[in-house]
């Protein structure tokens, strides 16, 4: 196995640490349907505000509520003018100071962005109506959002969680919006859900009024899916093809472009001091000459790729994979 693809934002489905140690760069799609995800971010804030959850399901059962109880003052009109035009005031609080999901979106990289950083996750609790959740599932995210945490939140604001079920403490979300503490919920994940497409399944939240739930469709347009399957297809083509690493969740980042009339060794090795410098001597002793070479490494693992201008692959790839960091070595071309 040369590399895997996950077709997907997450890439919890993948041992990602054990396919590092055996040479595998994994590749997944983080930007492909951010447009989607925001999209039905943005509506579940609108639907929770005006409560059309409740409106609607109220009129299924045939009763007719035009009441304003529950309703959030100003209703929608600090979120949008338009399904693009976001008017209100935005924070954002990442684990990574530079990223920032309004900036992710082709449509919007060329535009400034709107977003205000926040200093850590209590600070934005404490000043947003709506926080909305968009982060893997790490050690470090599980449980991010608790008891404490909802706390925090300021009363009759709004949790939507689109991003891992297990990232929110879902009993303890239950009683904010219980006590009504918490004016809504939105989620479109679960701590645990089903895997068949359809299913009988109990979220637990079915009881509690202004609660948008939605099976985990985030990312279910047409646009996404296809951006998705594109994105994948690119990352894996361009390991295959060129030994580029741009993009893997699980290895280090390495894009050489190609040299026309040299030949490229990809060399995959335990990160330890004297690789570089053992393969250099390999190199030397052939009478090789390197036309380009660039190494990168993560804390366990070392990636060279290297173009050499003689046809002396053969010998350099035995050599190297001799070598006692070795984990995997491939000639390219």
């Amino acid at each position: 196995m040369l590399a895997i693809g996950c077709f997907s934002v997450g890439t919890d489905q993948v041992d990602i640490s054990a396919a590092e140690r055996r040479g595998i760069p994994v590749f997944n799609a983080p930007h492909a349907s951010t447009r989607s995800v925001a999209e039905l971010t943005l509506g579940c804030i609108i639907a929770l505000a005006r409560r059309l959850g409740d409106k609607s399901a109220a009129l299924h059962r045939a009763r007719w509520d035009k009441s304003l109880a529950g309703l959030m003052k100003c209703a929608a009109a600090p979120w949008a003018s338009s399904a693009t035009d976001i008017s209100a005031s935005r924070w954002v609080c990442s684990p990574r100071r530079s990223a920032c999901a309004c900036c992710s979106t082709t449509s919007s990289r060329n535009s400034p962005c709107l977003a205000r950083p926040v200093a850590d996750l209590d600070a934005l609790l404490e000043q947003a109506d709506a926080v909305t959740l968009h982060v893997p599932e790490t050690a470090r995210t599980l449980g991010m959002i608790g008891k404490l945490q909802l706390a925090r939140m300021r009363r009759g604001s709004y949790l939507l969680n689109l991003s891992r079920g297990k990232v929110v403490d879902a009993e303890a979300l239950r009683d904010a919006l219980a006590s009504g503490h918490l004016g809504g919920a939105a989620l479109d994940v679960y701590s645990t859900e089903p895997t068949p497409q359809v299913a009988e399944f109990d979220v637990g939240f079915c009881n509690l009024p202004n609660v948008i739930l939605t099976p985990y469709v985030g990312g279910n347009t047409e646009e996404a899916q296809k951006n998705i399957g594109l994105e994948v297809a690119h990352a894996l083509t361009e390991f295959i093809d060129r030994g580029s690493t741009e993009g893997a969740v699980n290895f280090p980042h390495v894009s050489l472009p190609p040299i026309p009339g040299t030949h490229r060794i990809l060399h995959i090795h335990k990160n330890a001091p004297g690789v570089l410098a053992a393969v250099n001597n390999i190199v030397s002793e052939v009478d090789a000459n390197i036309d380009a070479q660039r190494l990168a490494t993560t804390r366990d693992t070392g990636y060279l790729v290297m173009d050499l201008n003689r046809e002396v692959c053969d010998e350099v790839h035995a050599r190297i994979s001799a070598l006692p960091m070795n984990v995997r070595t491939r000639i390219l071309y």
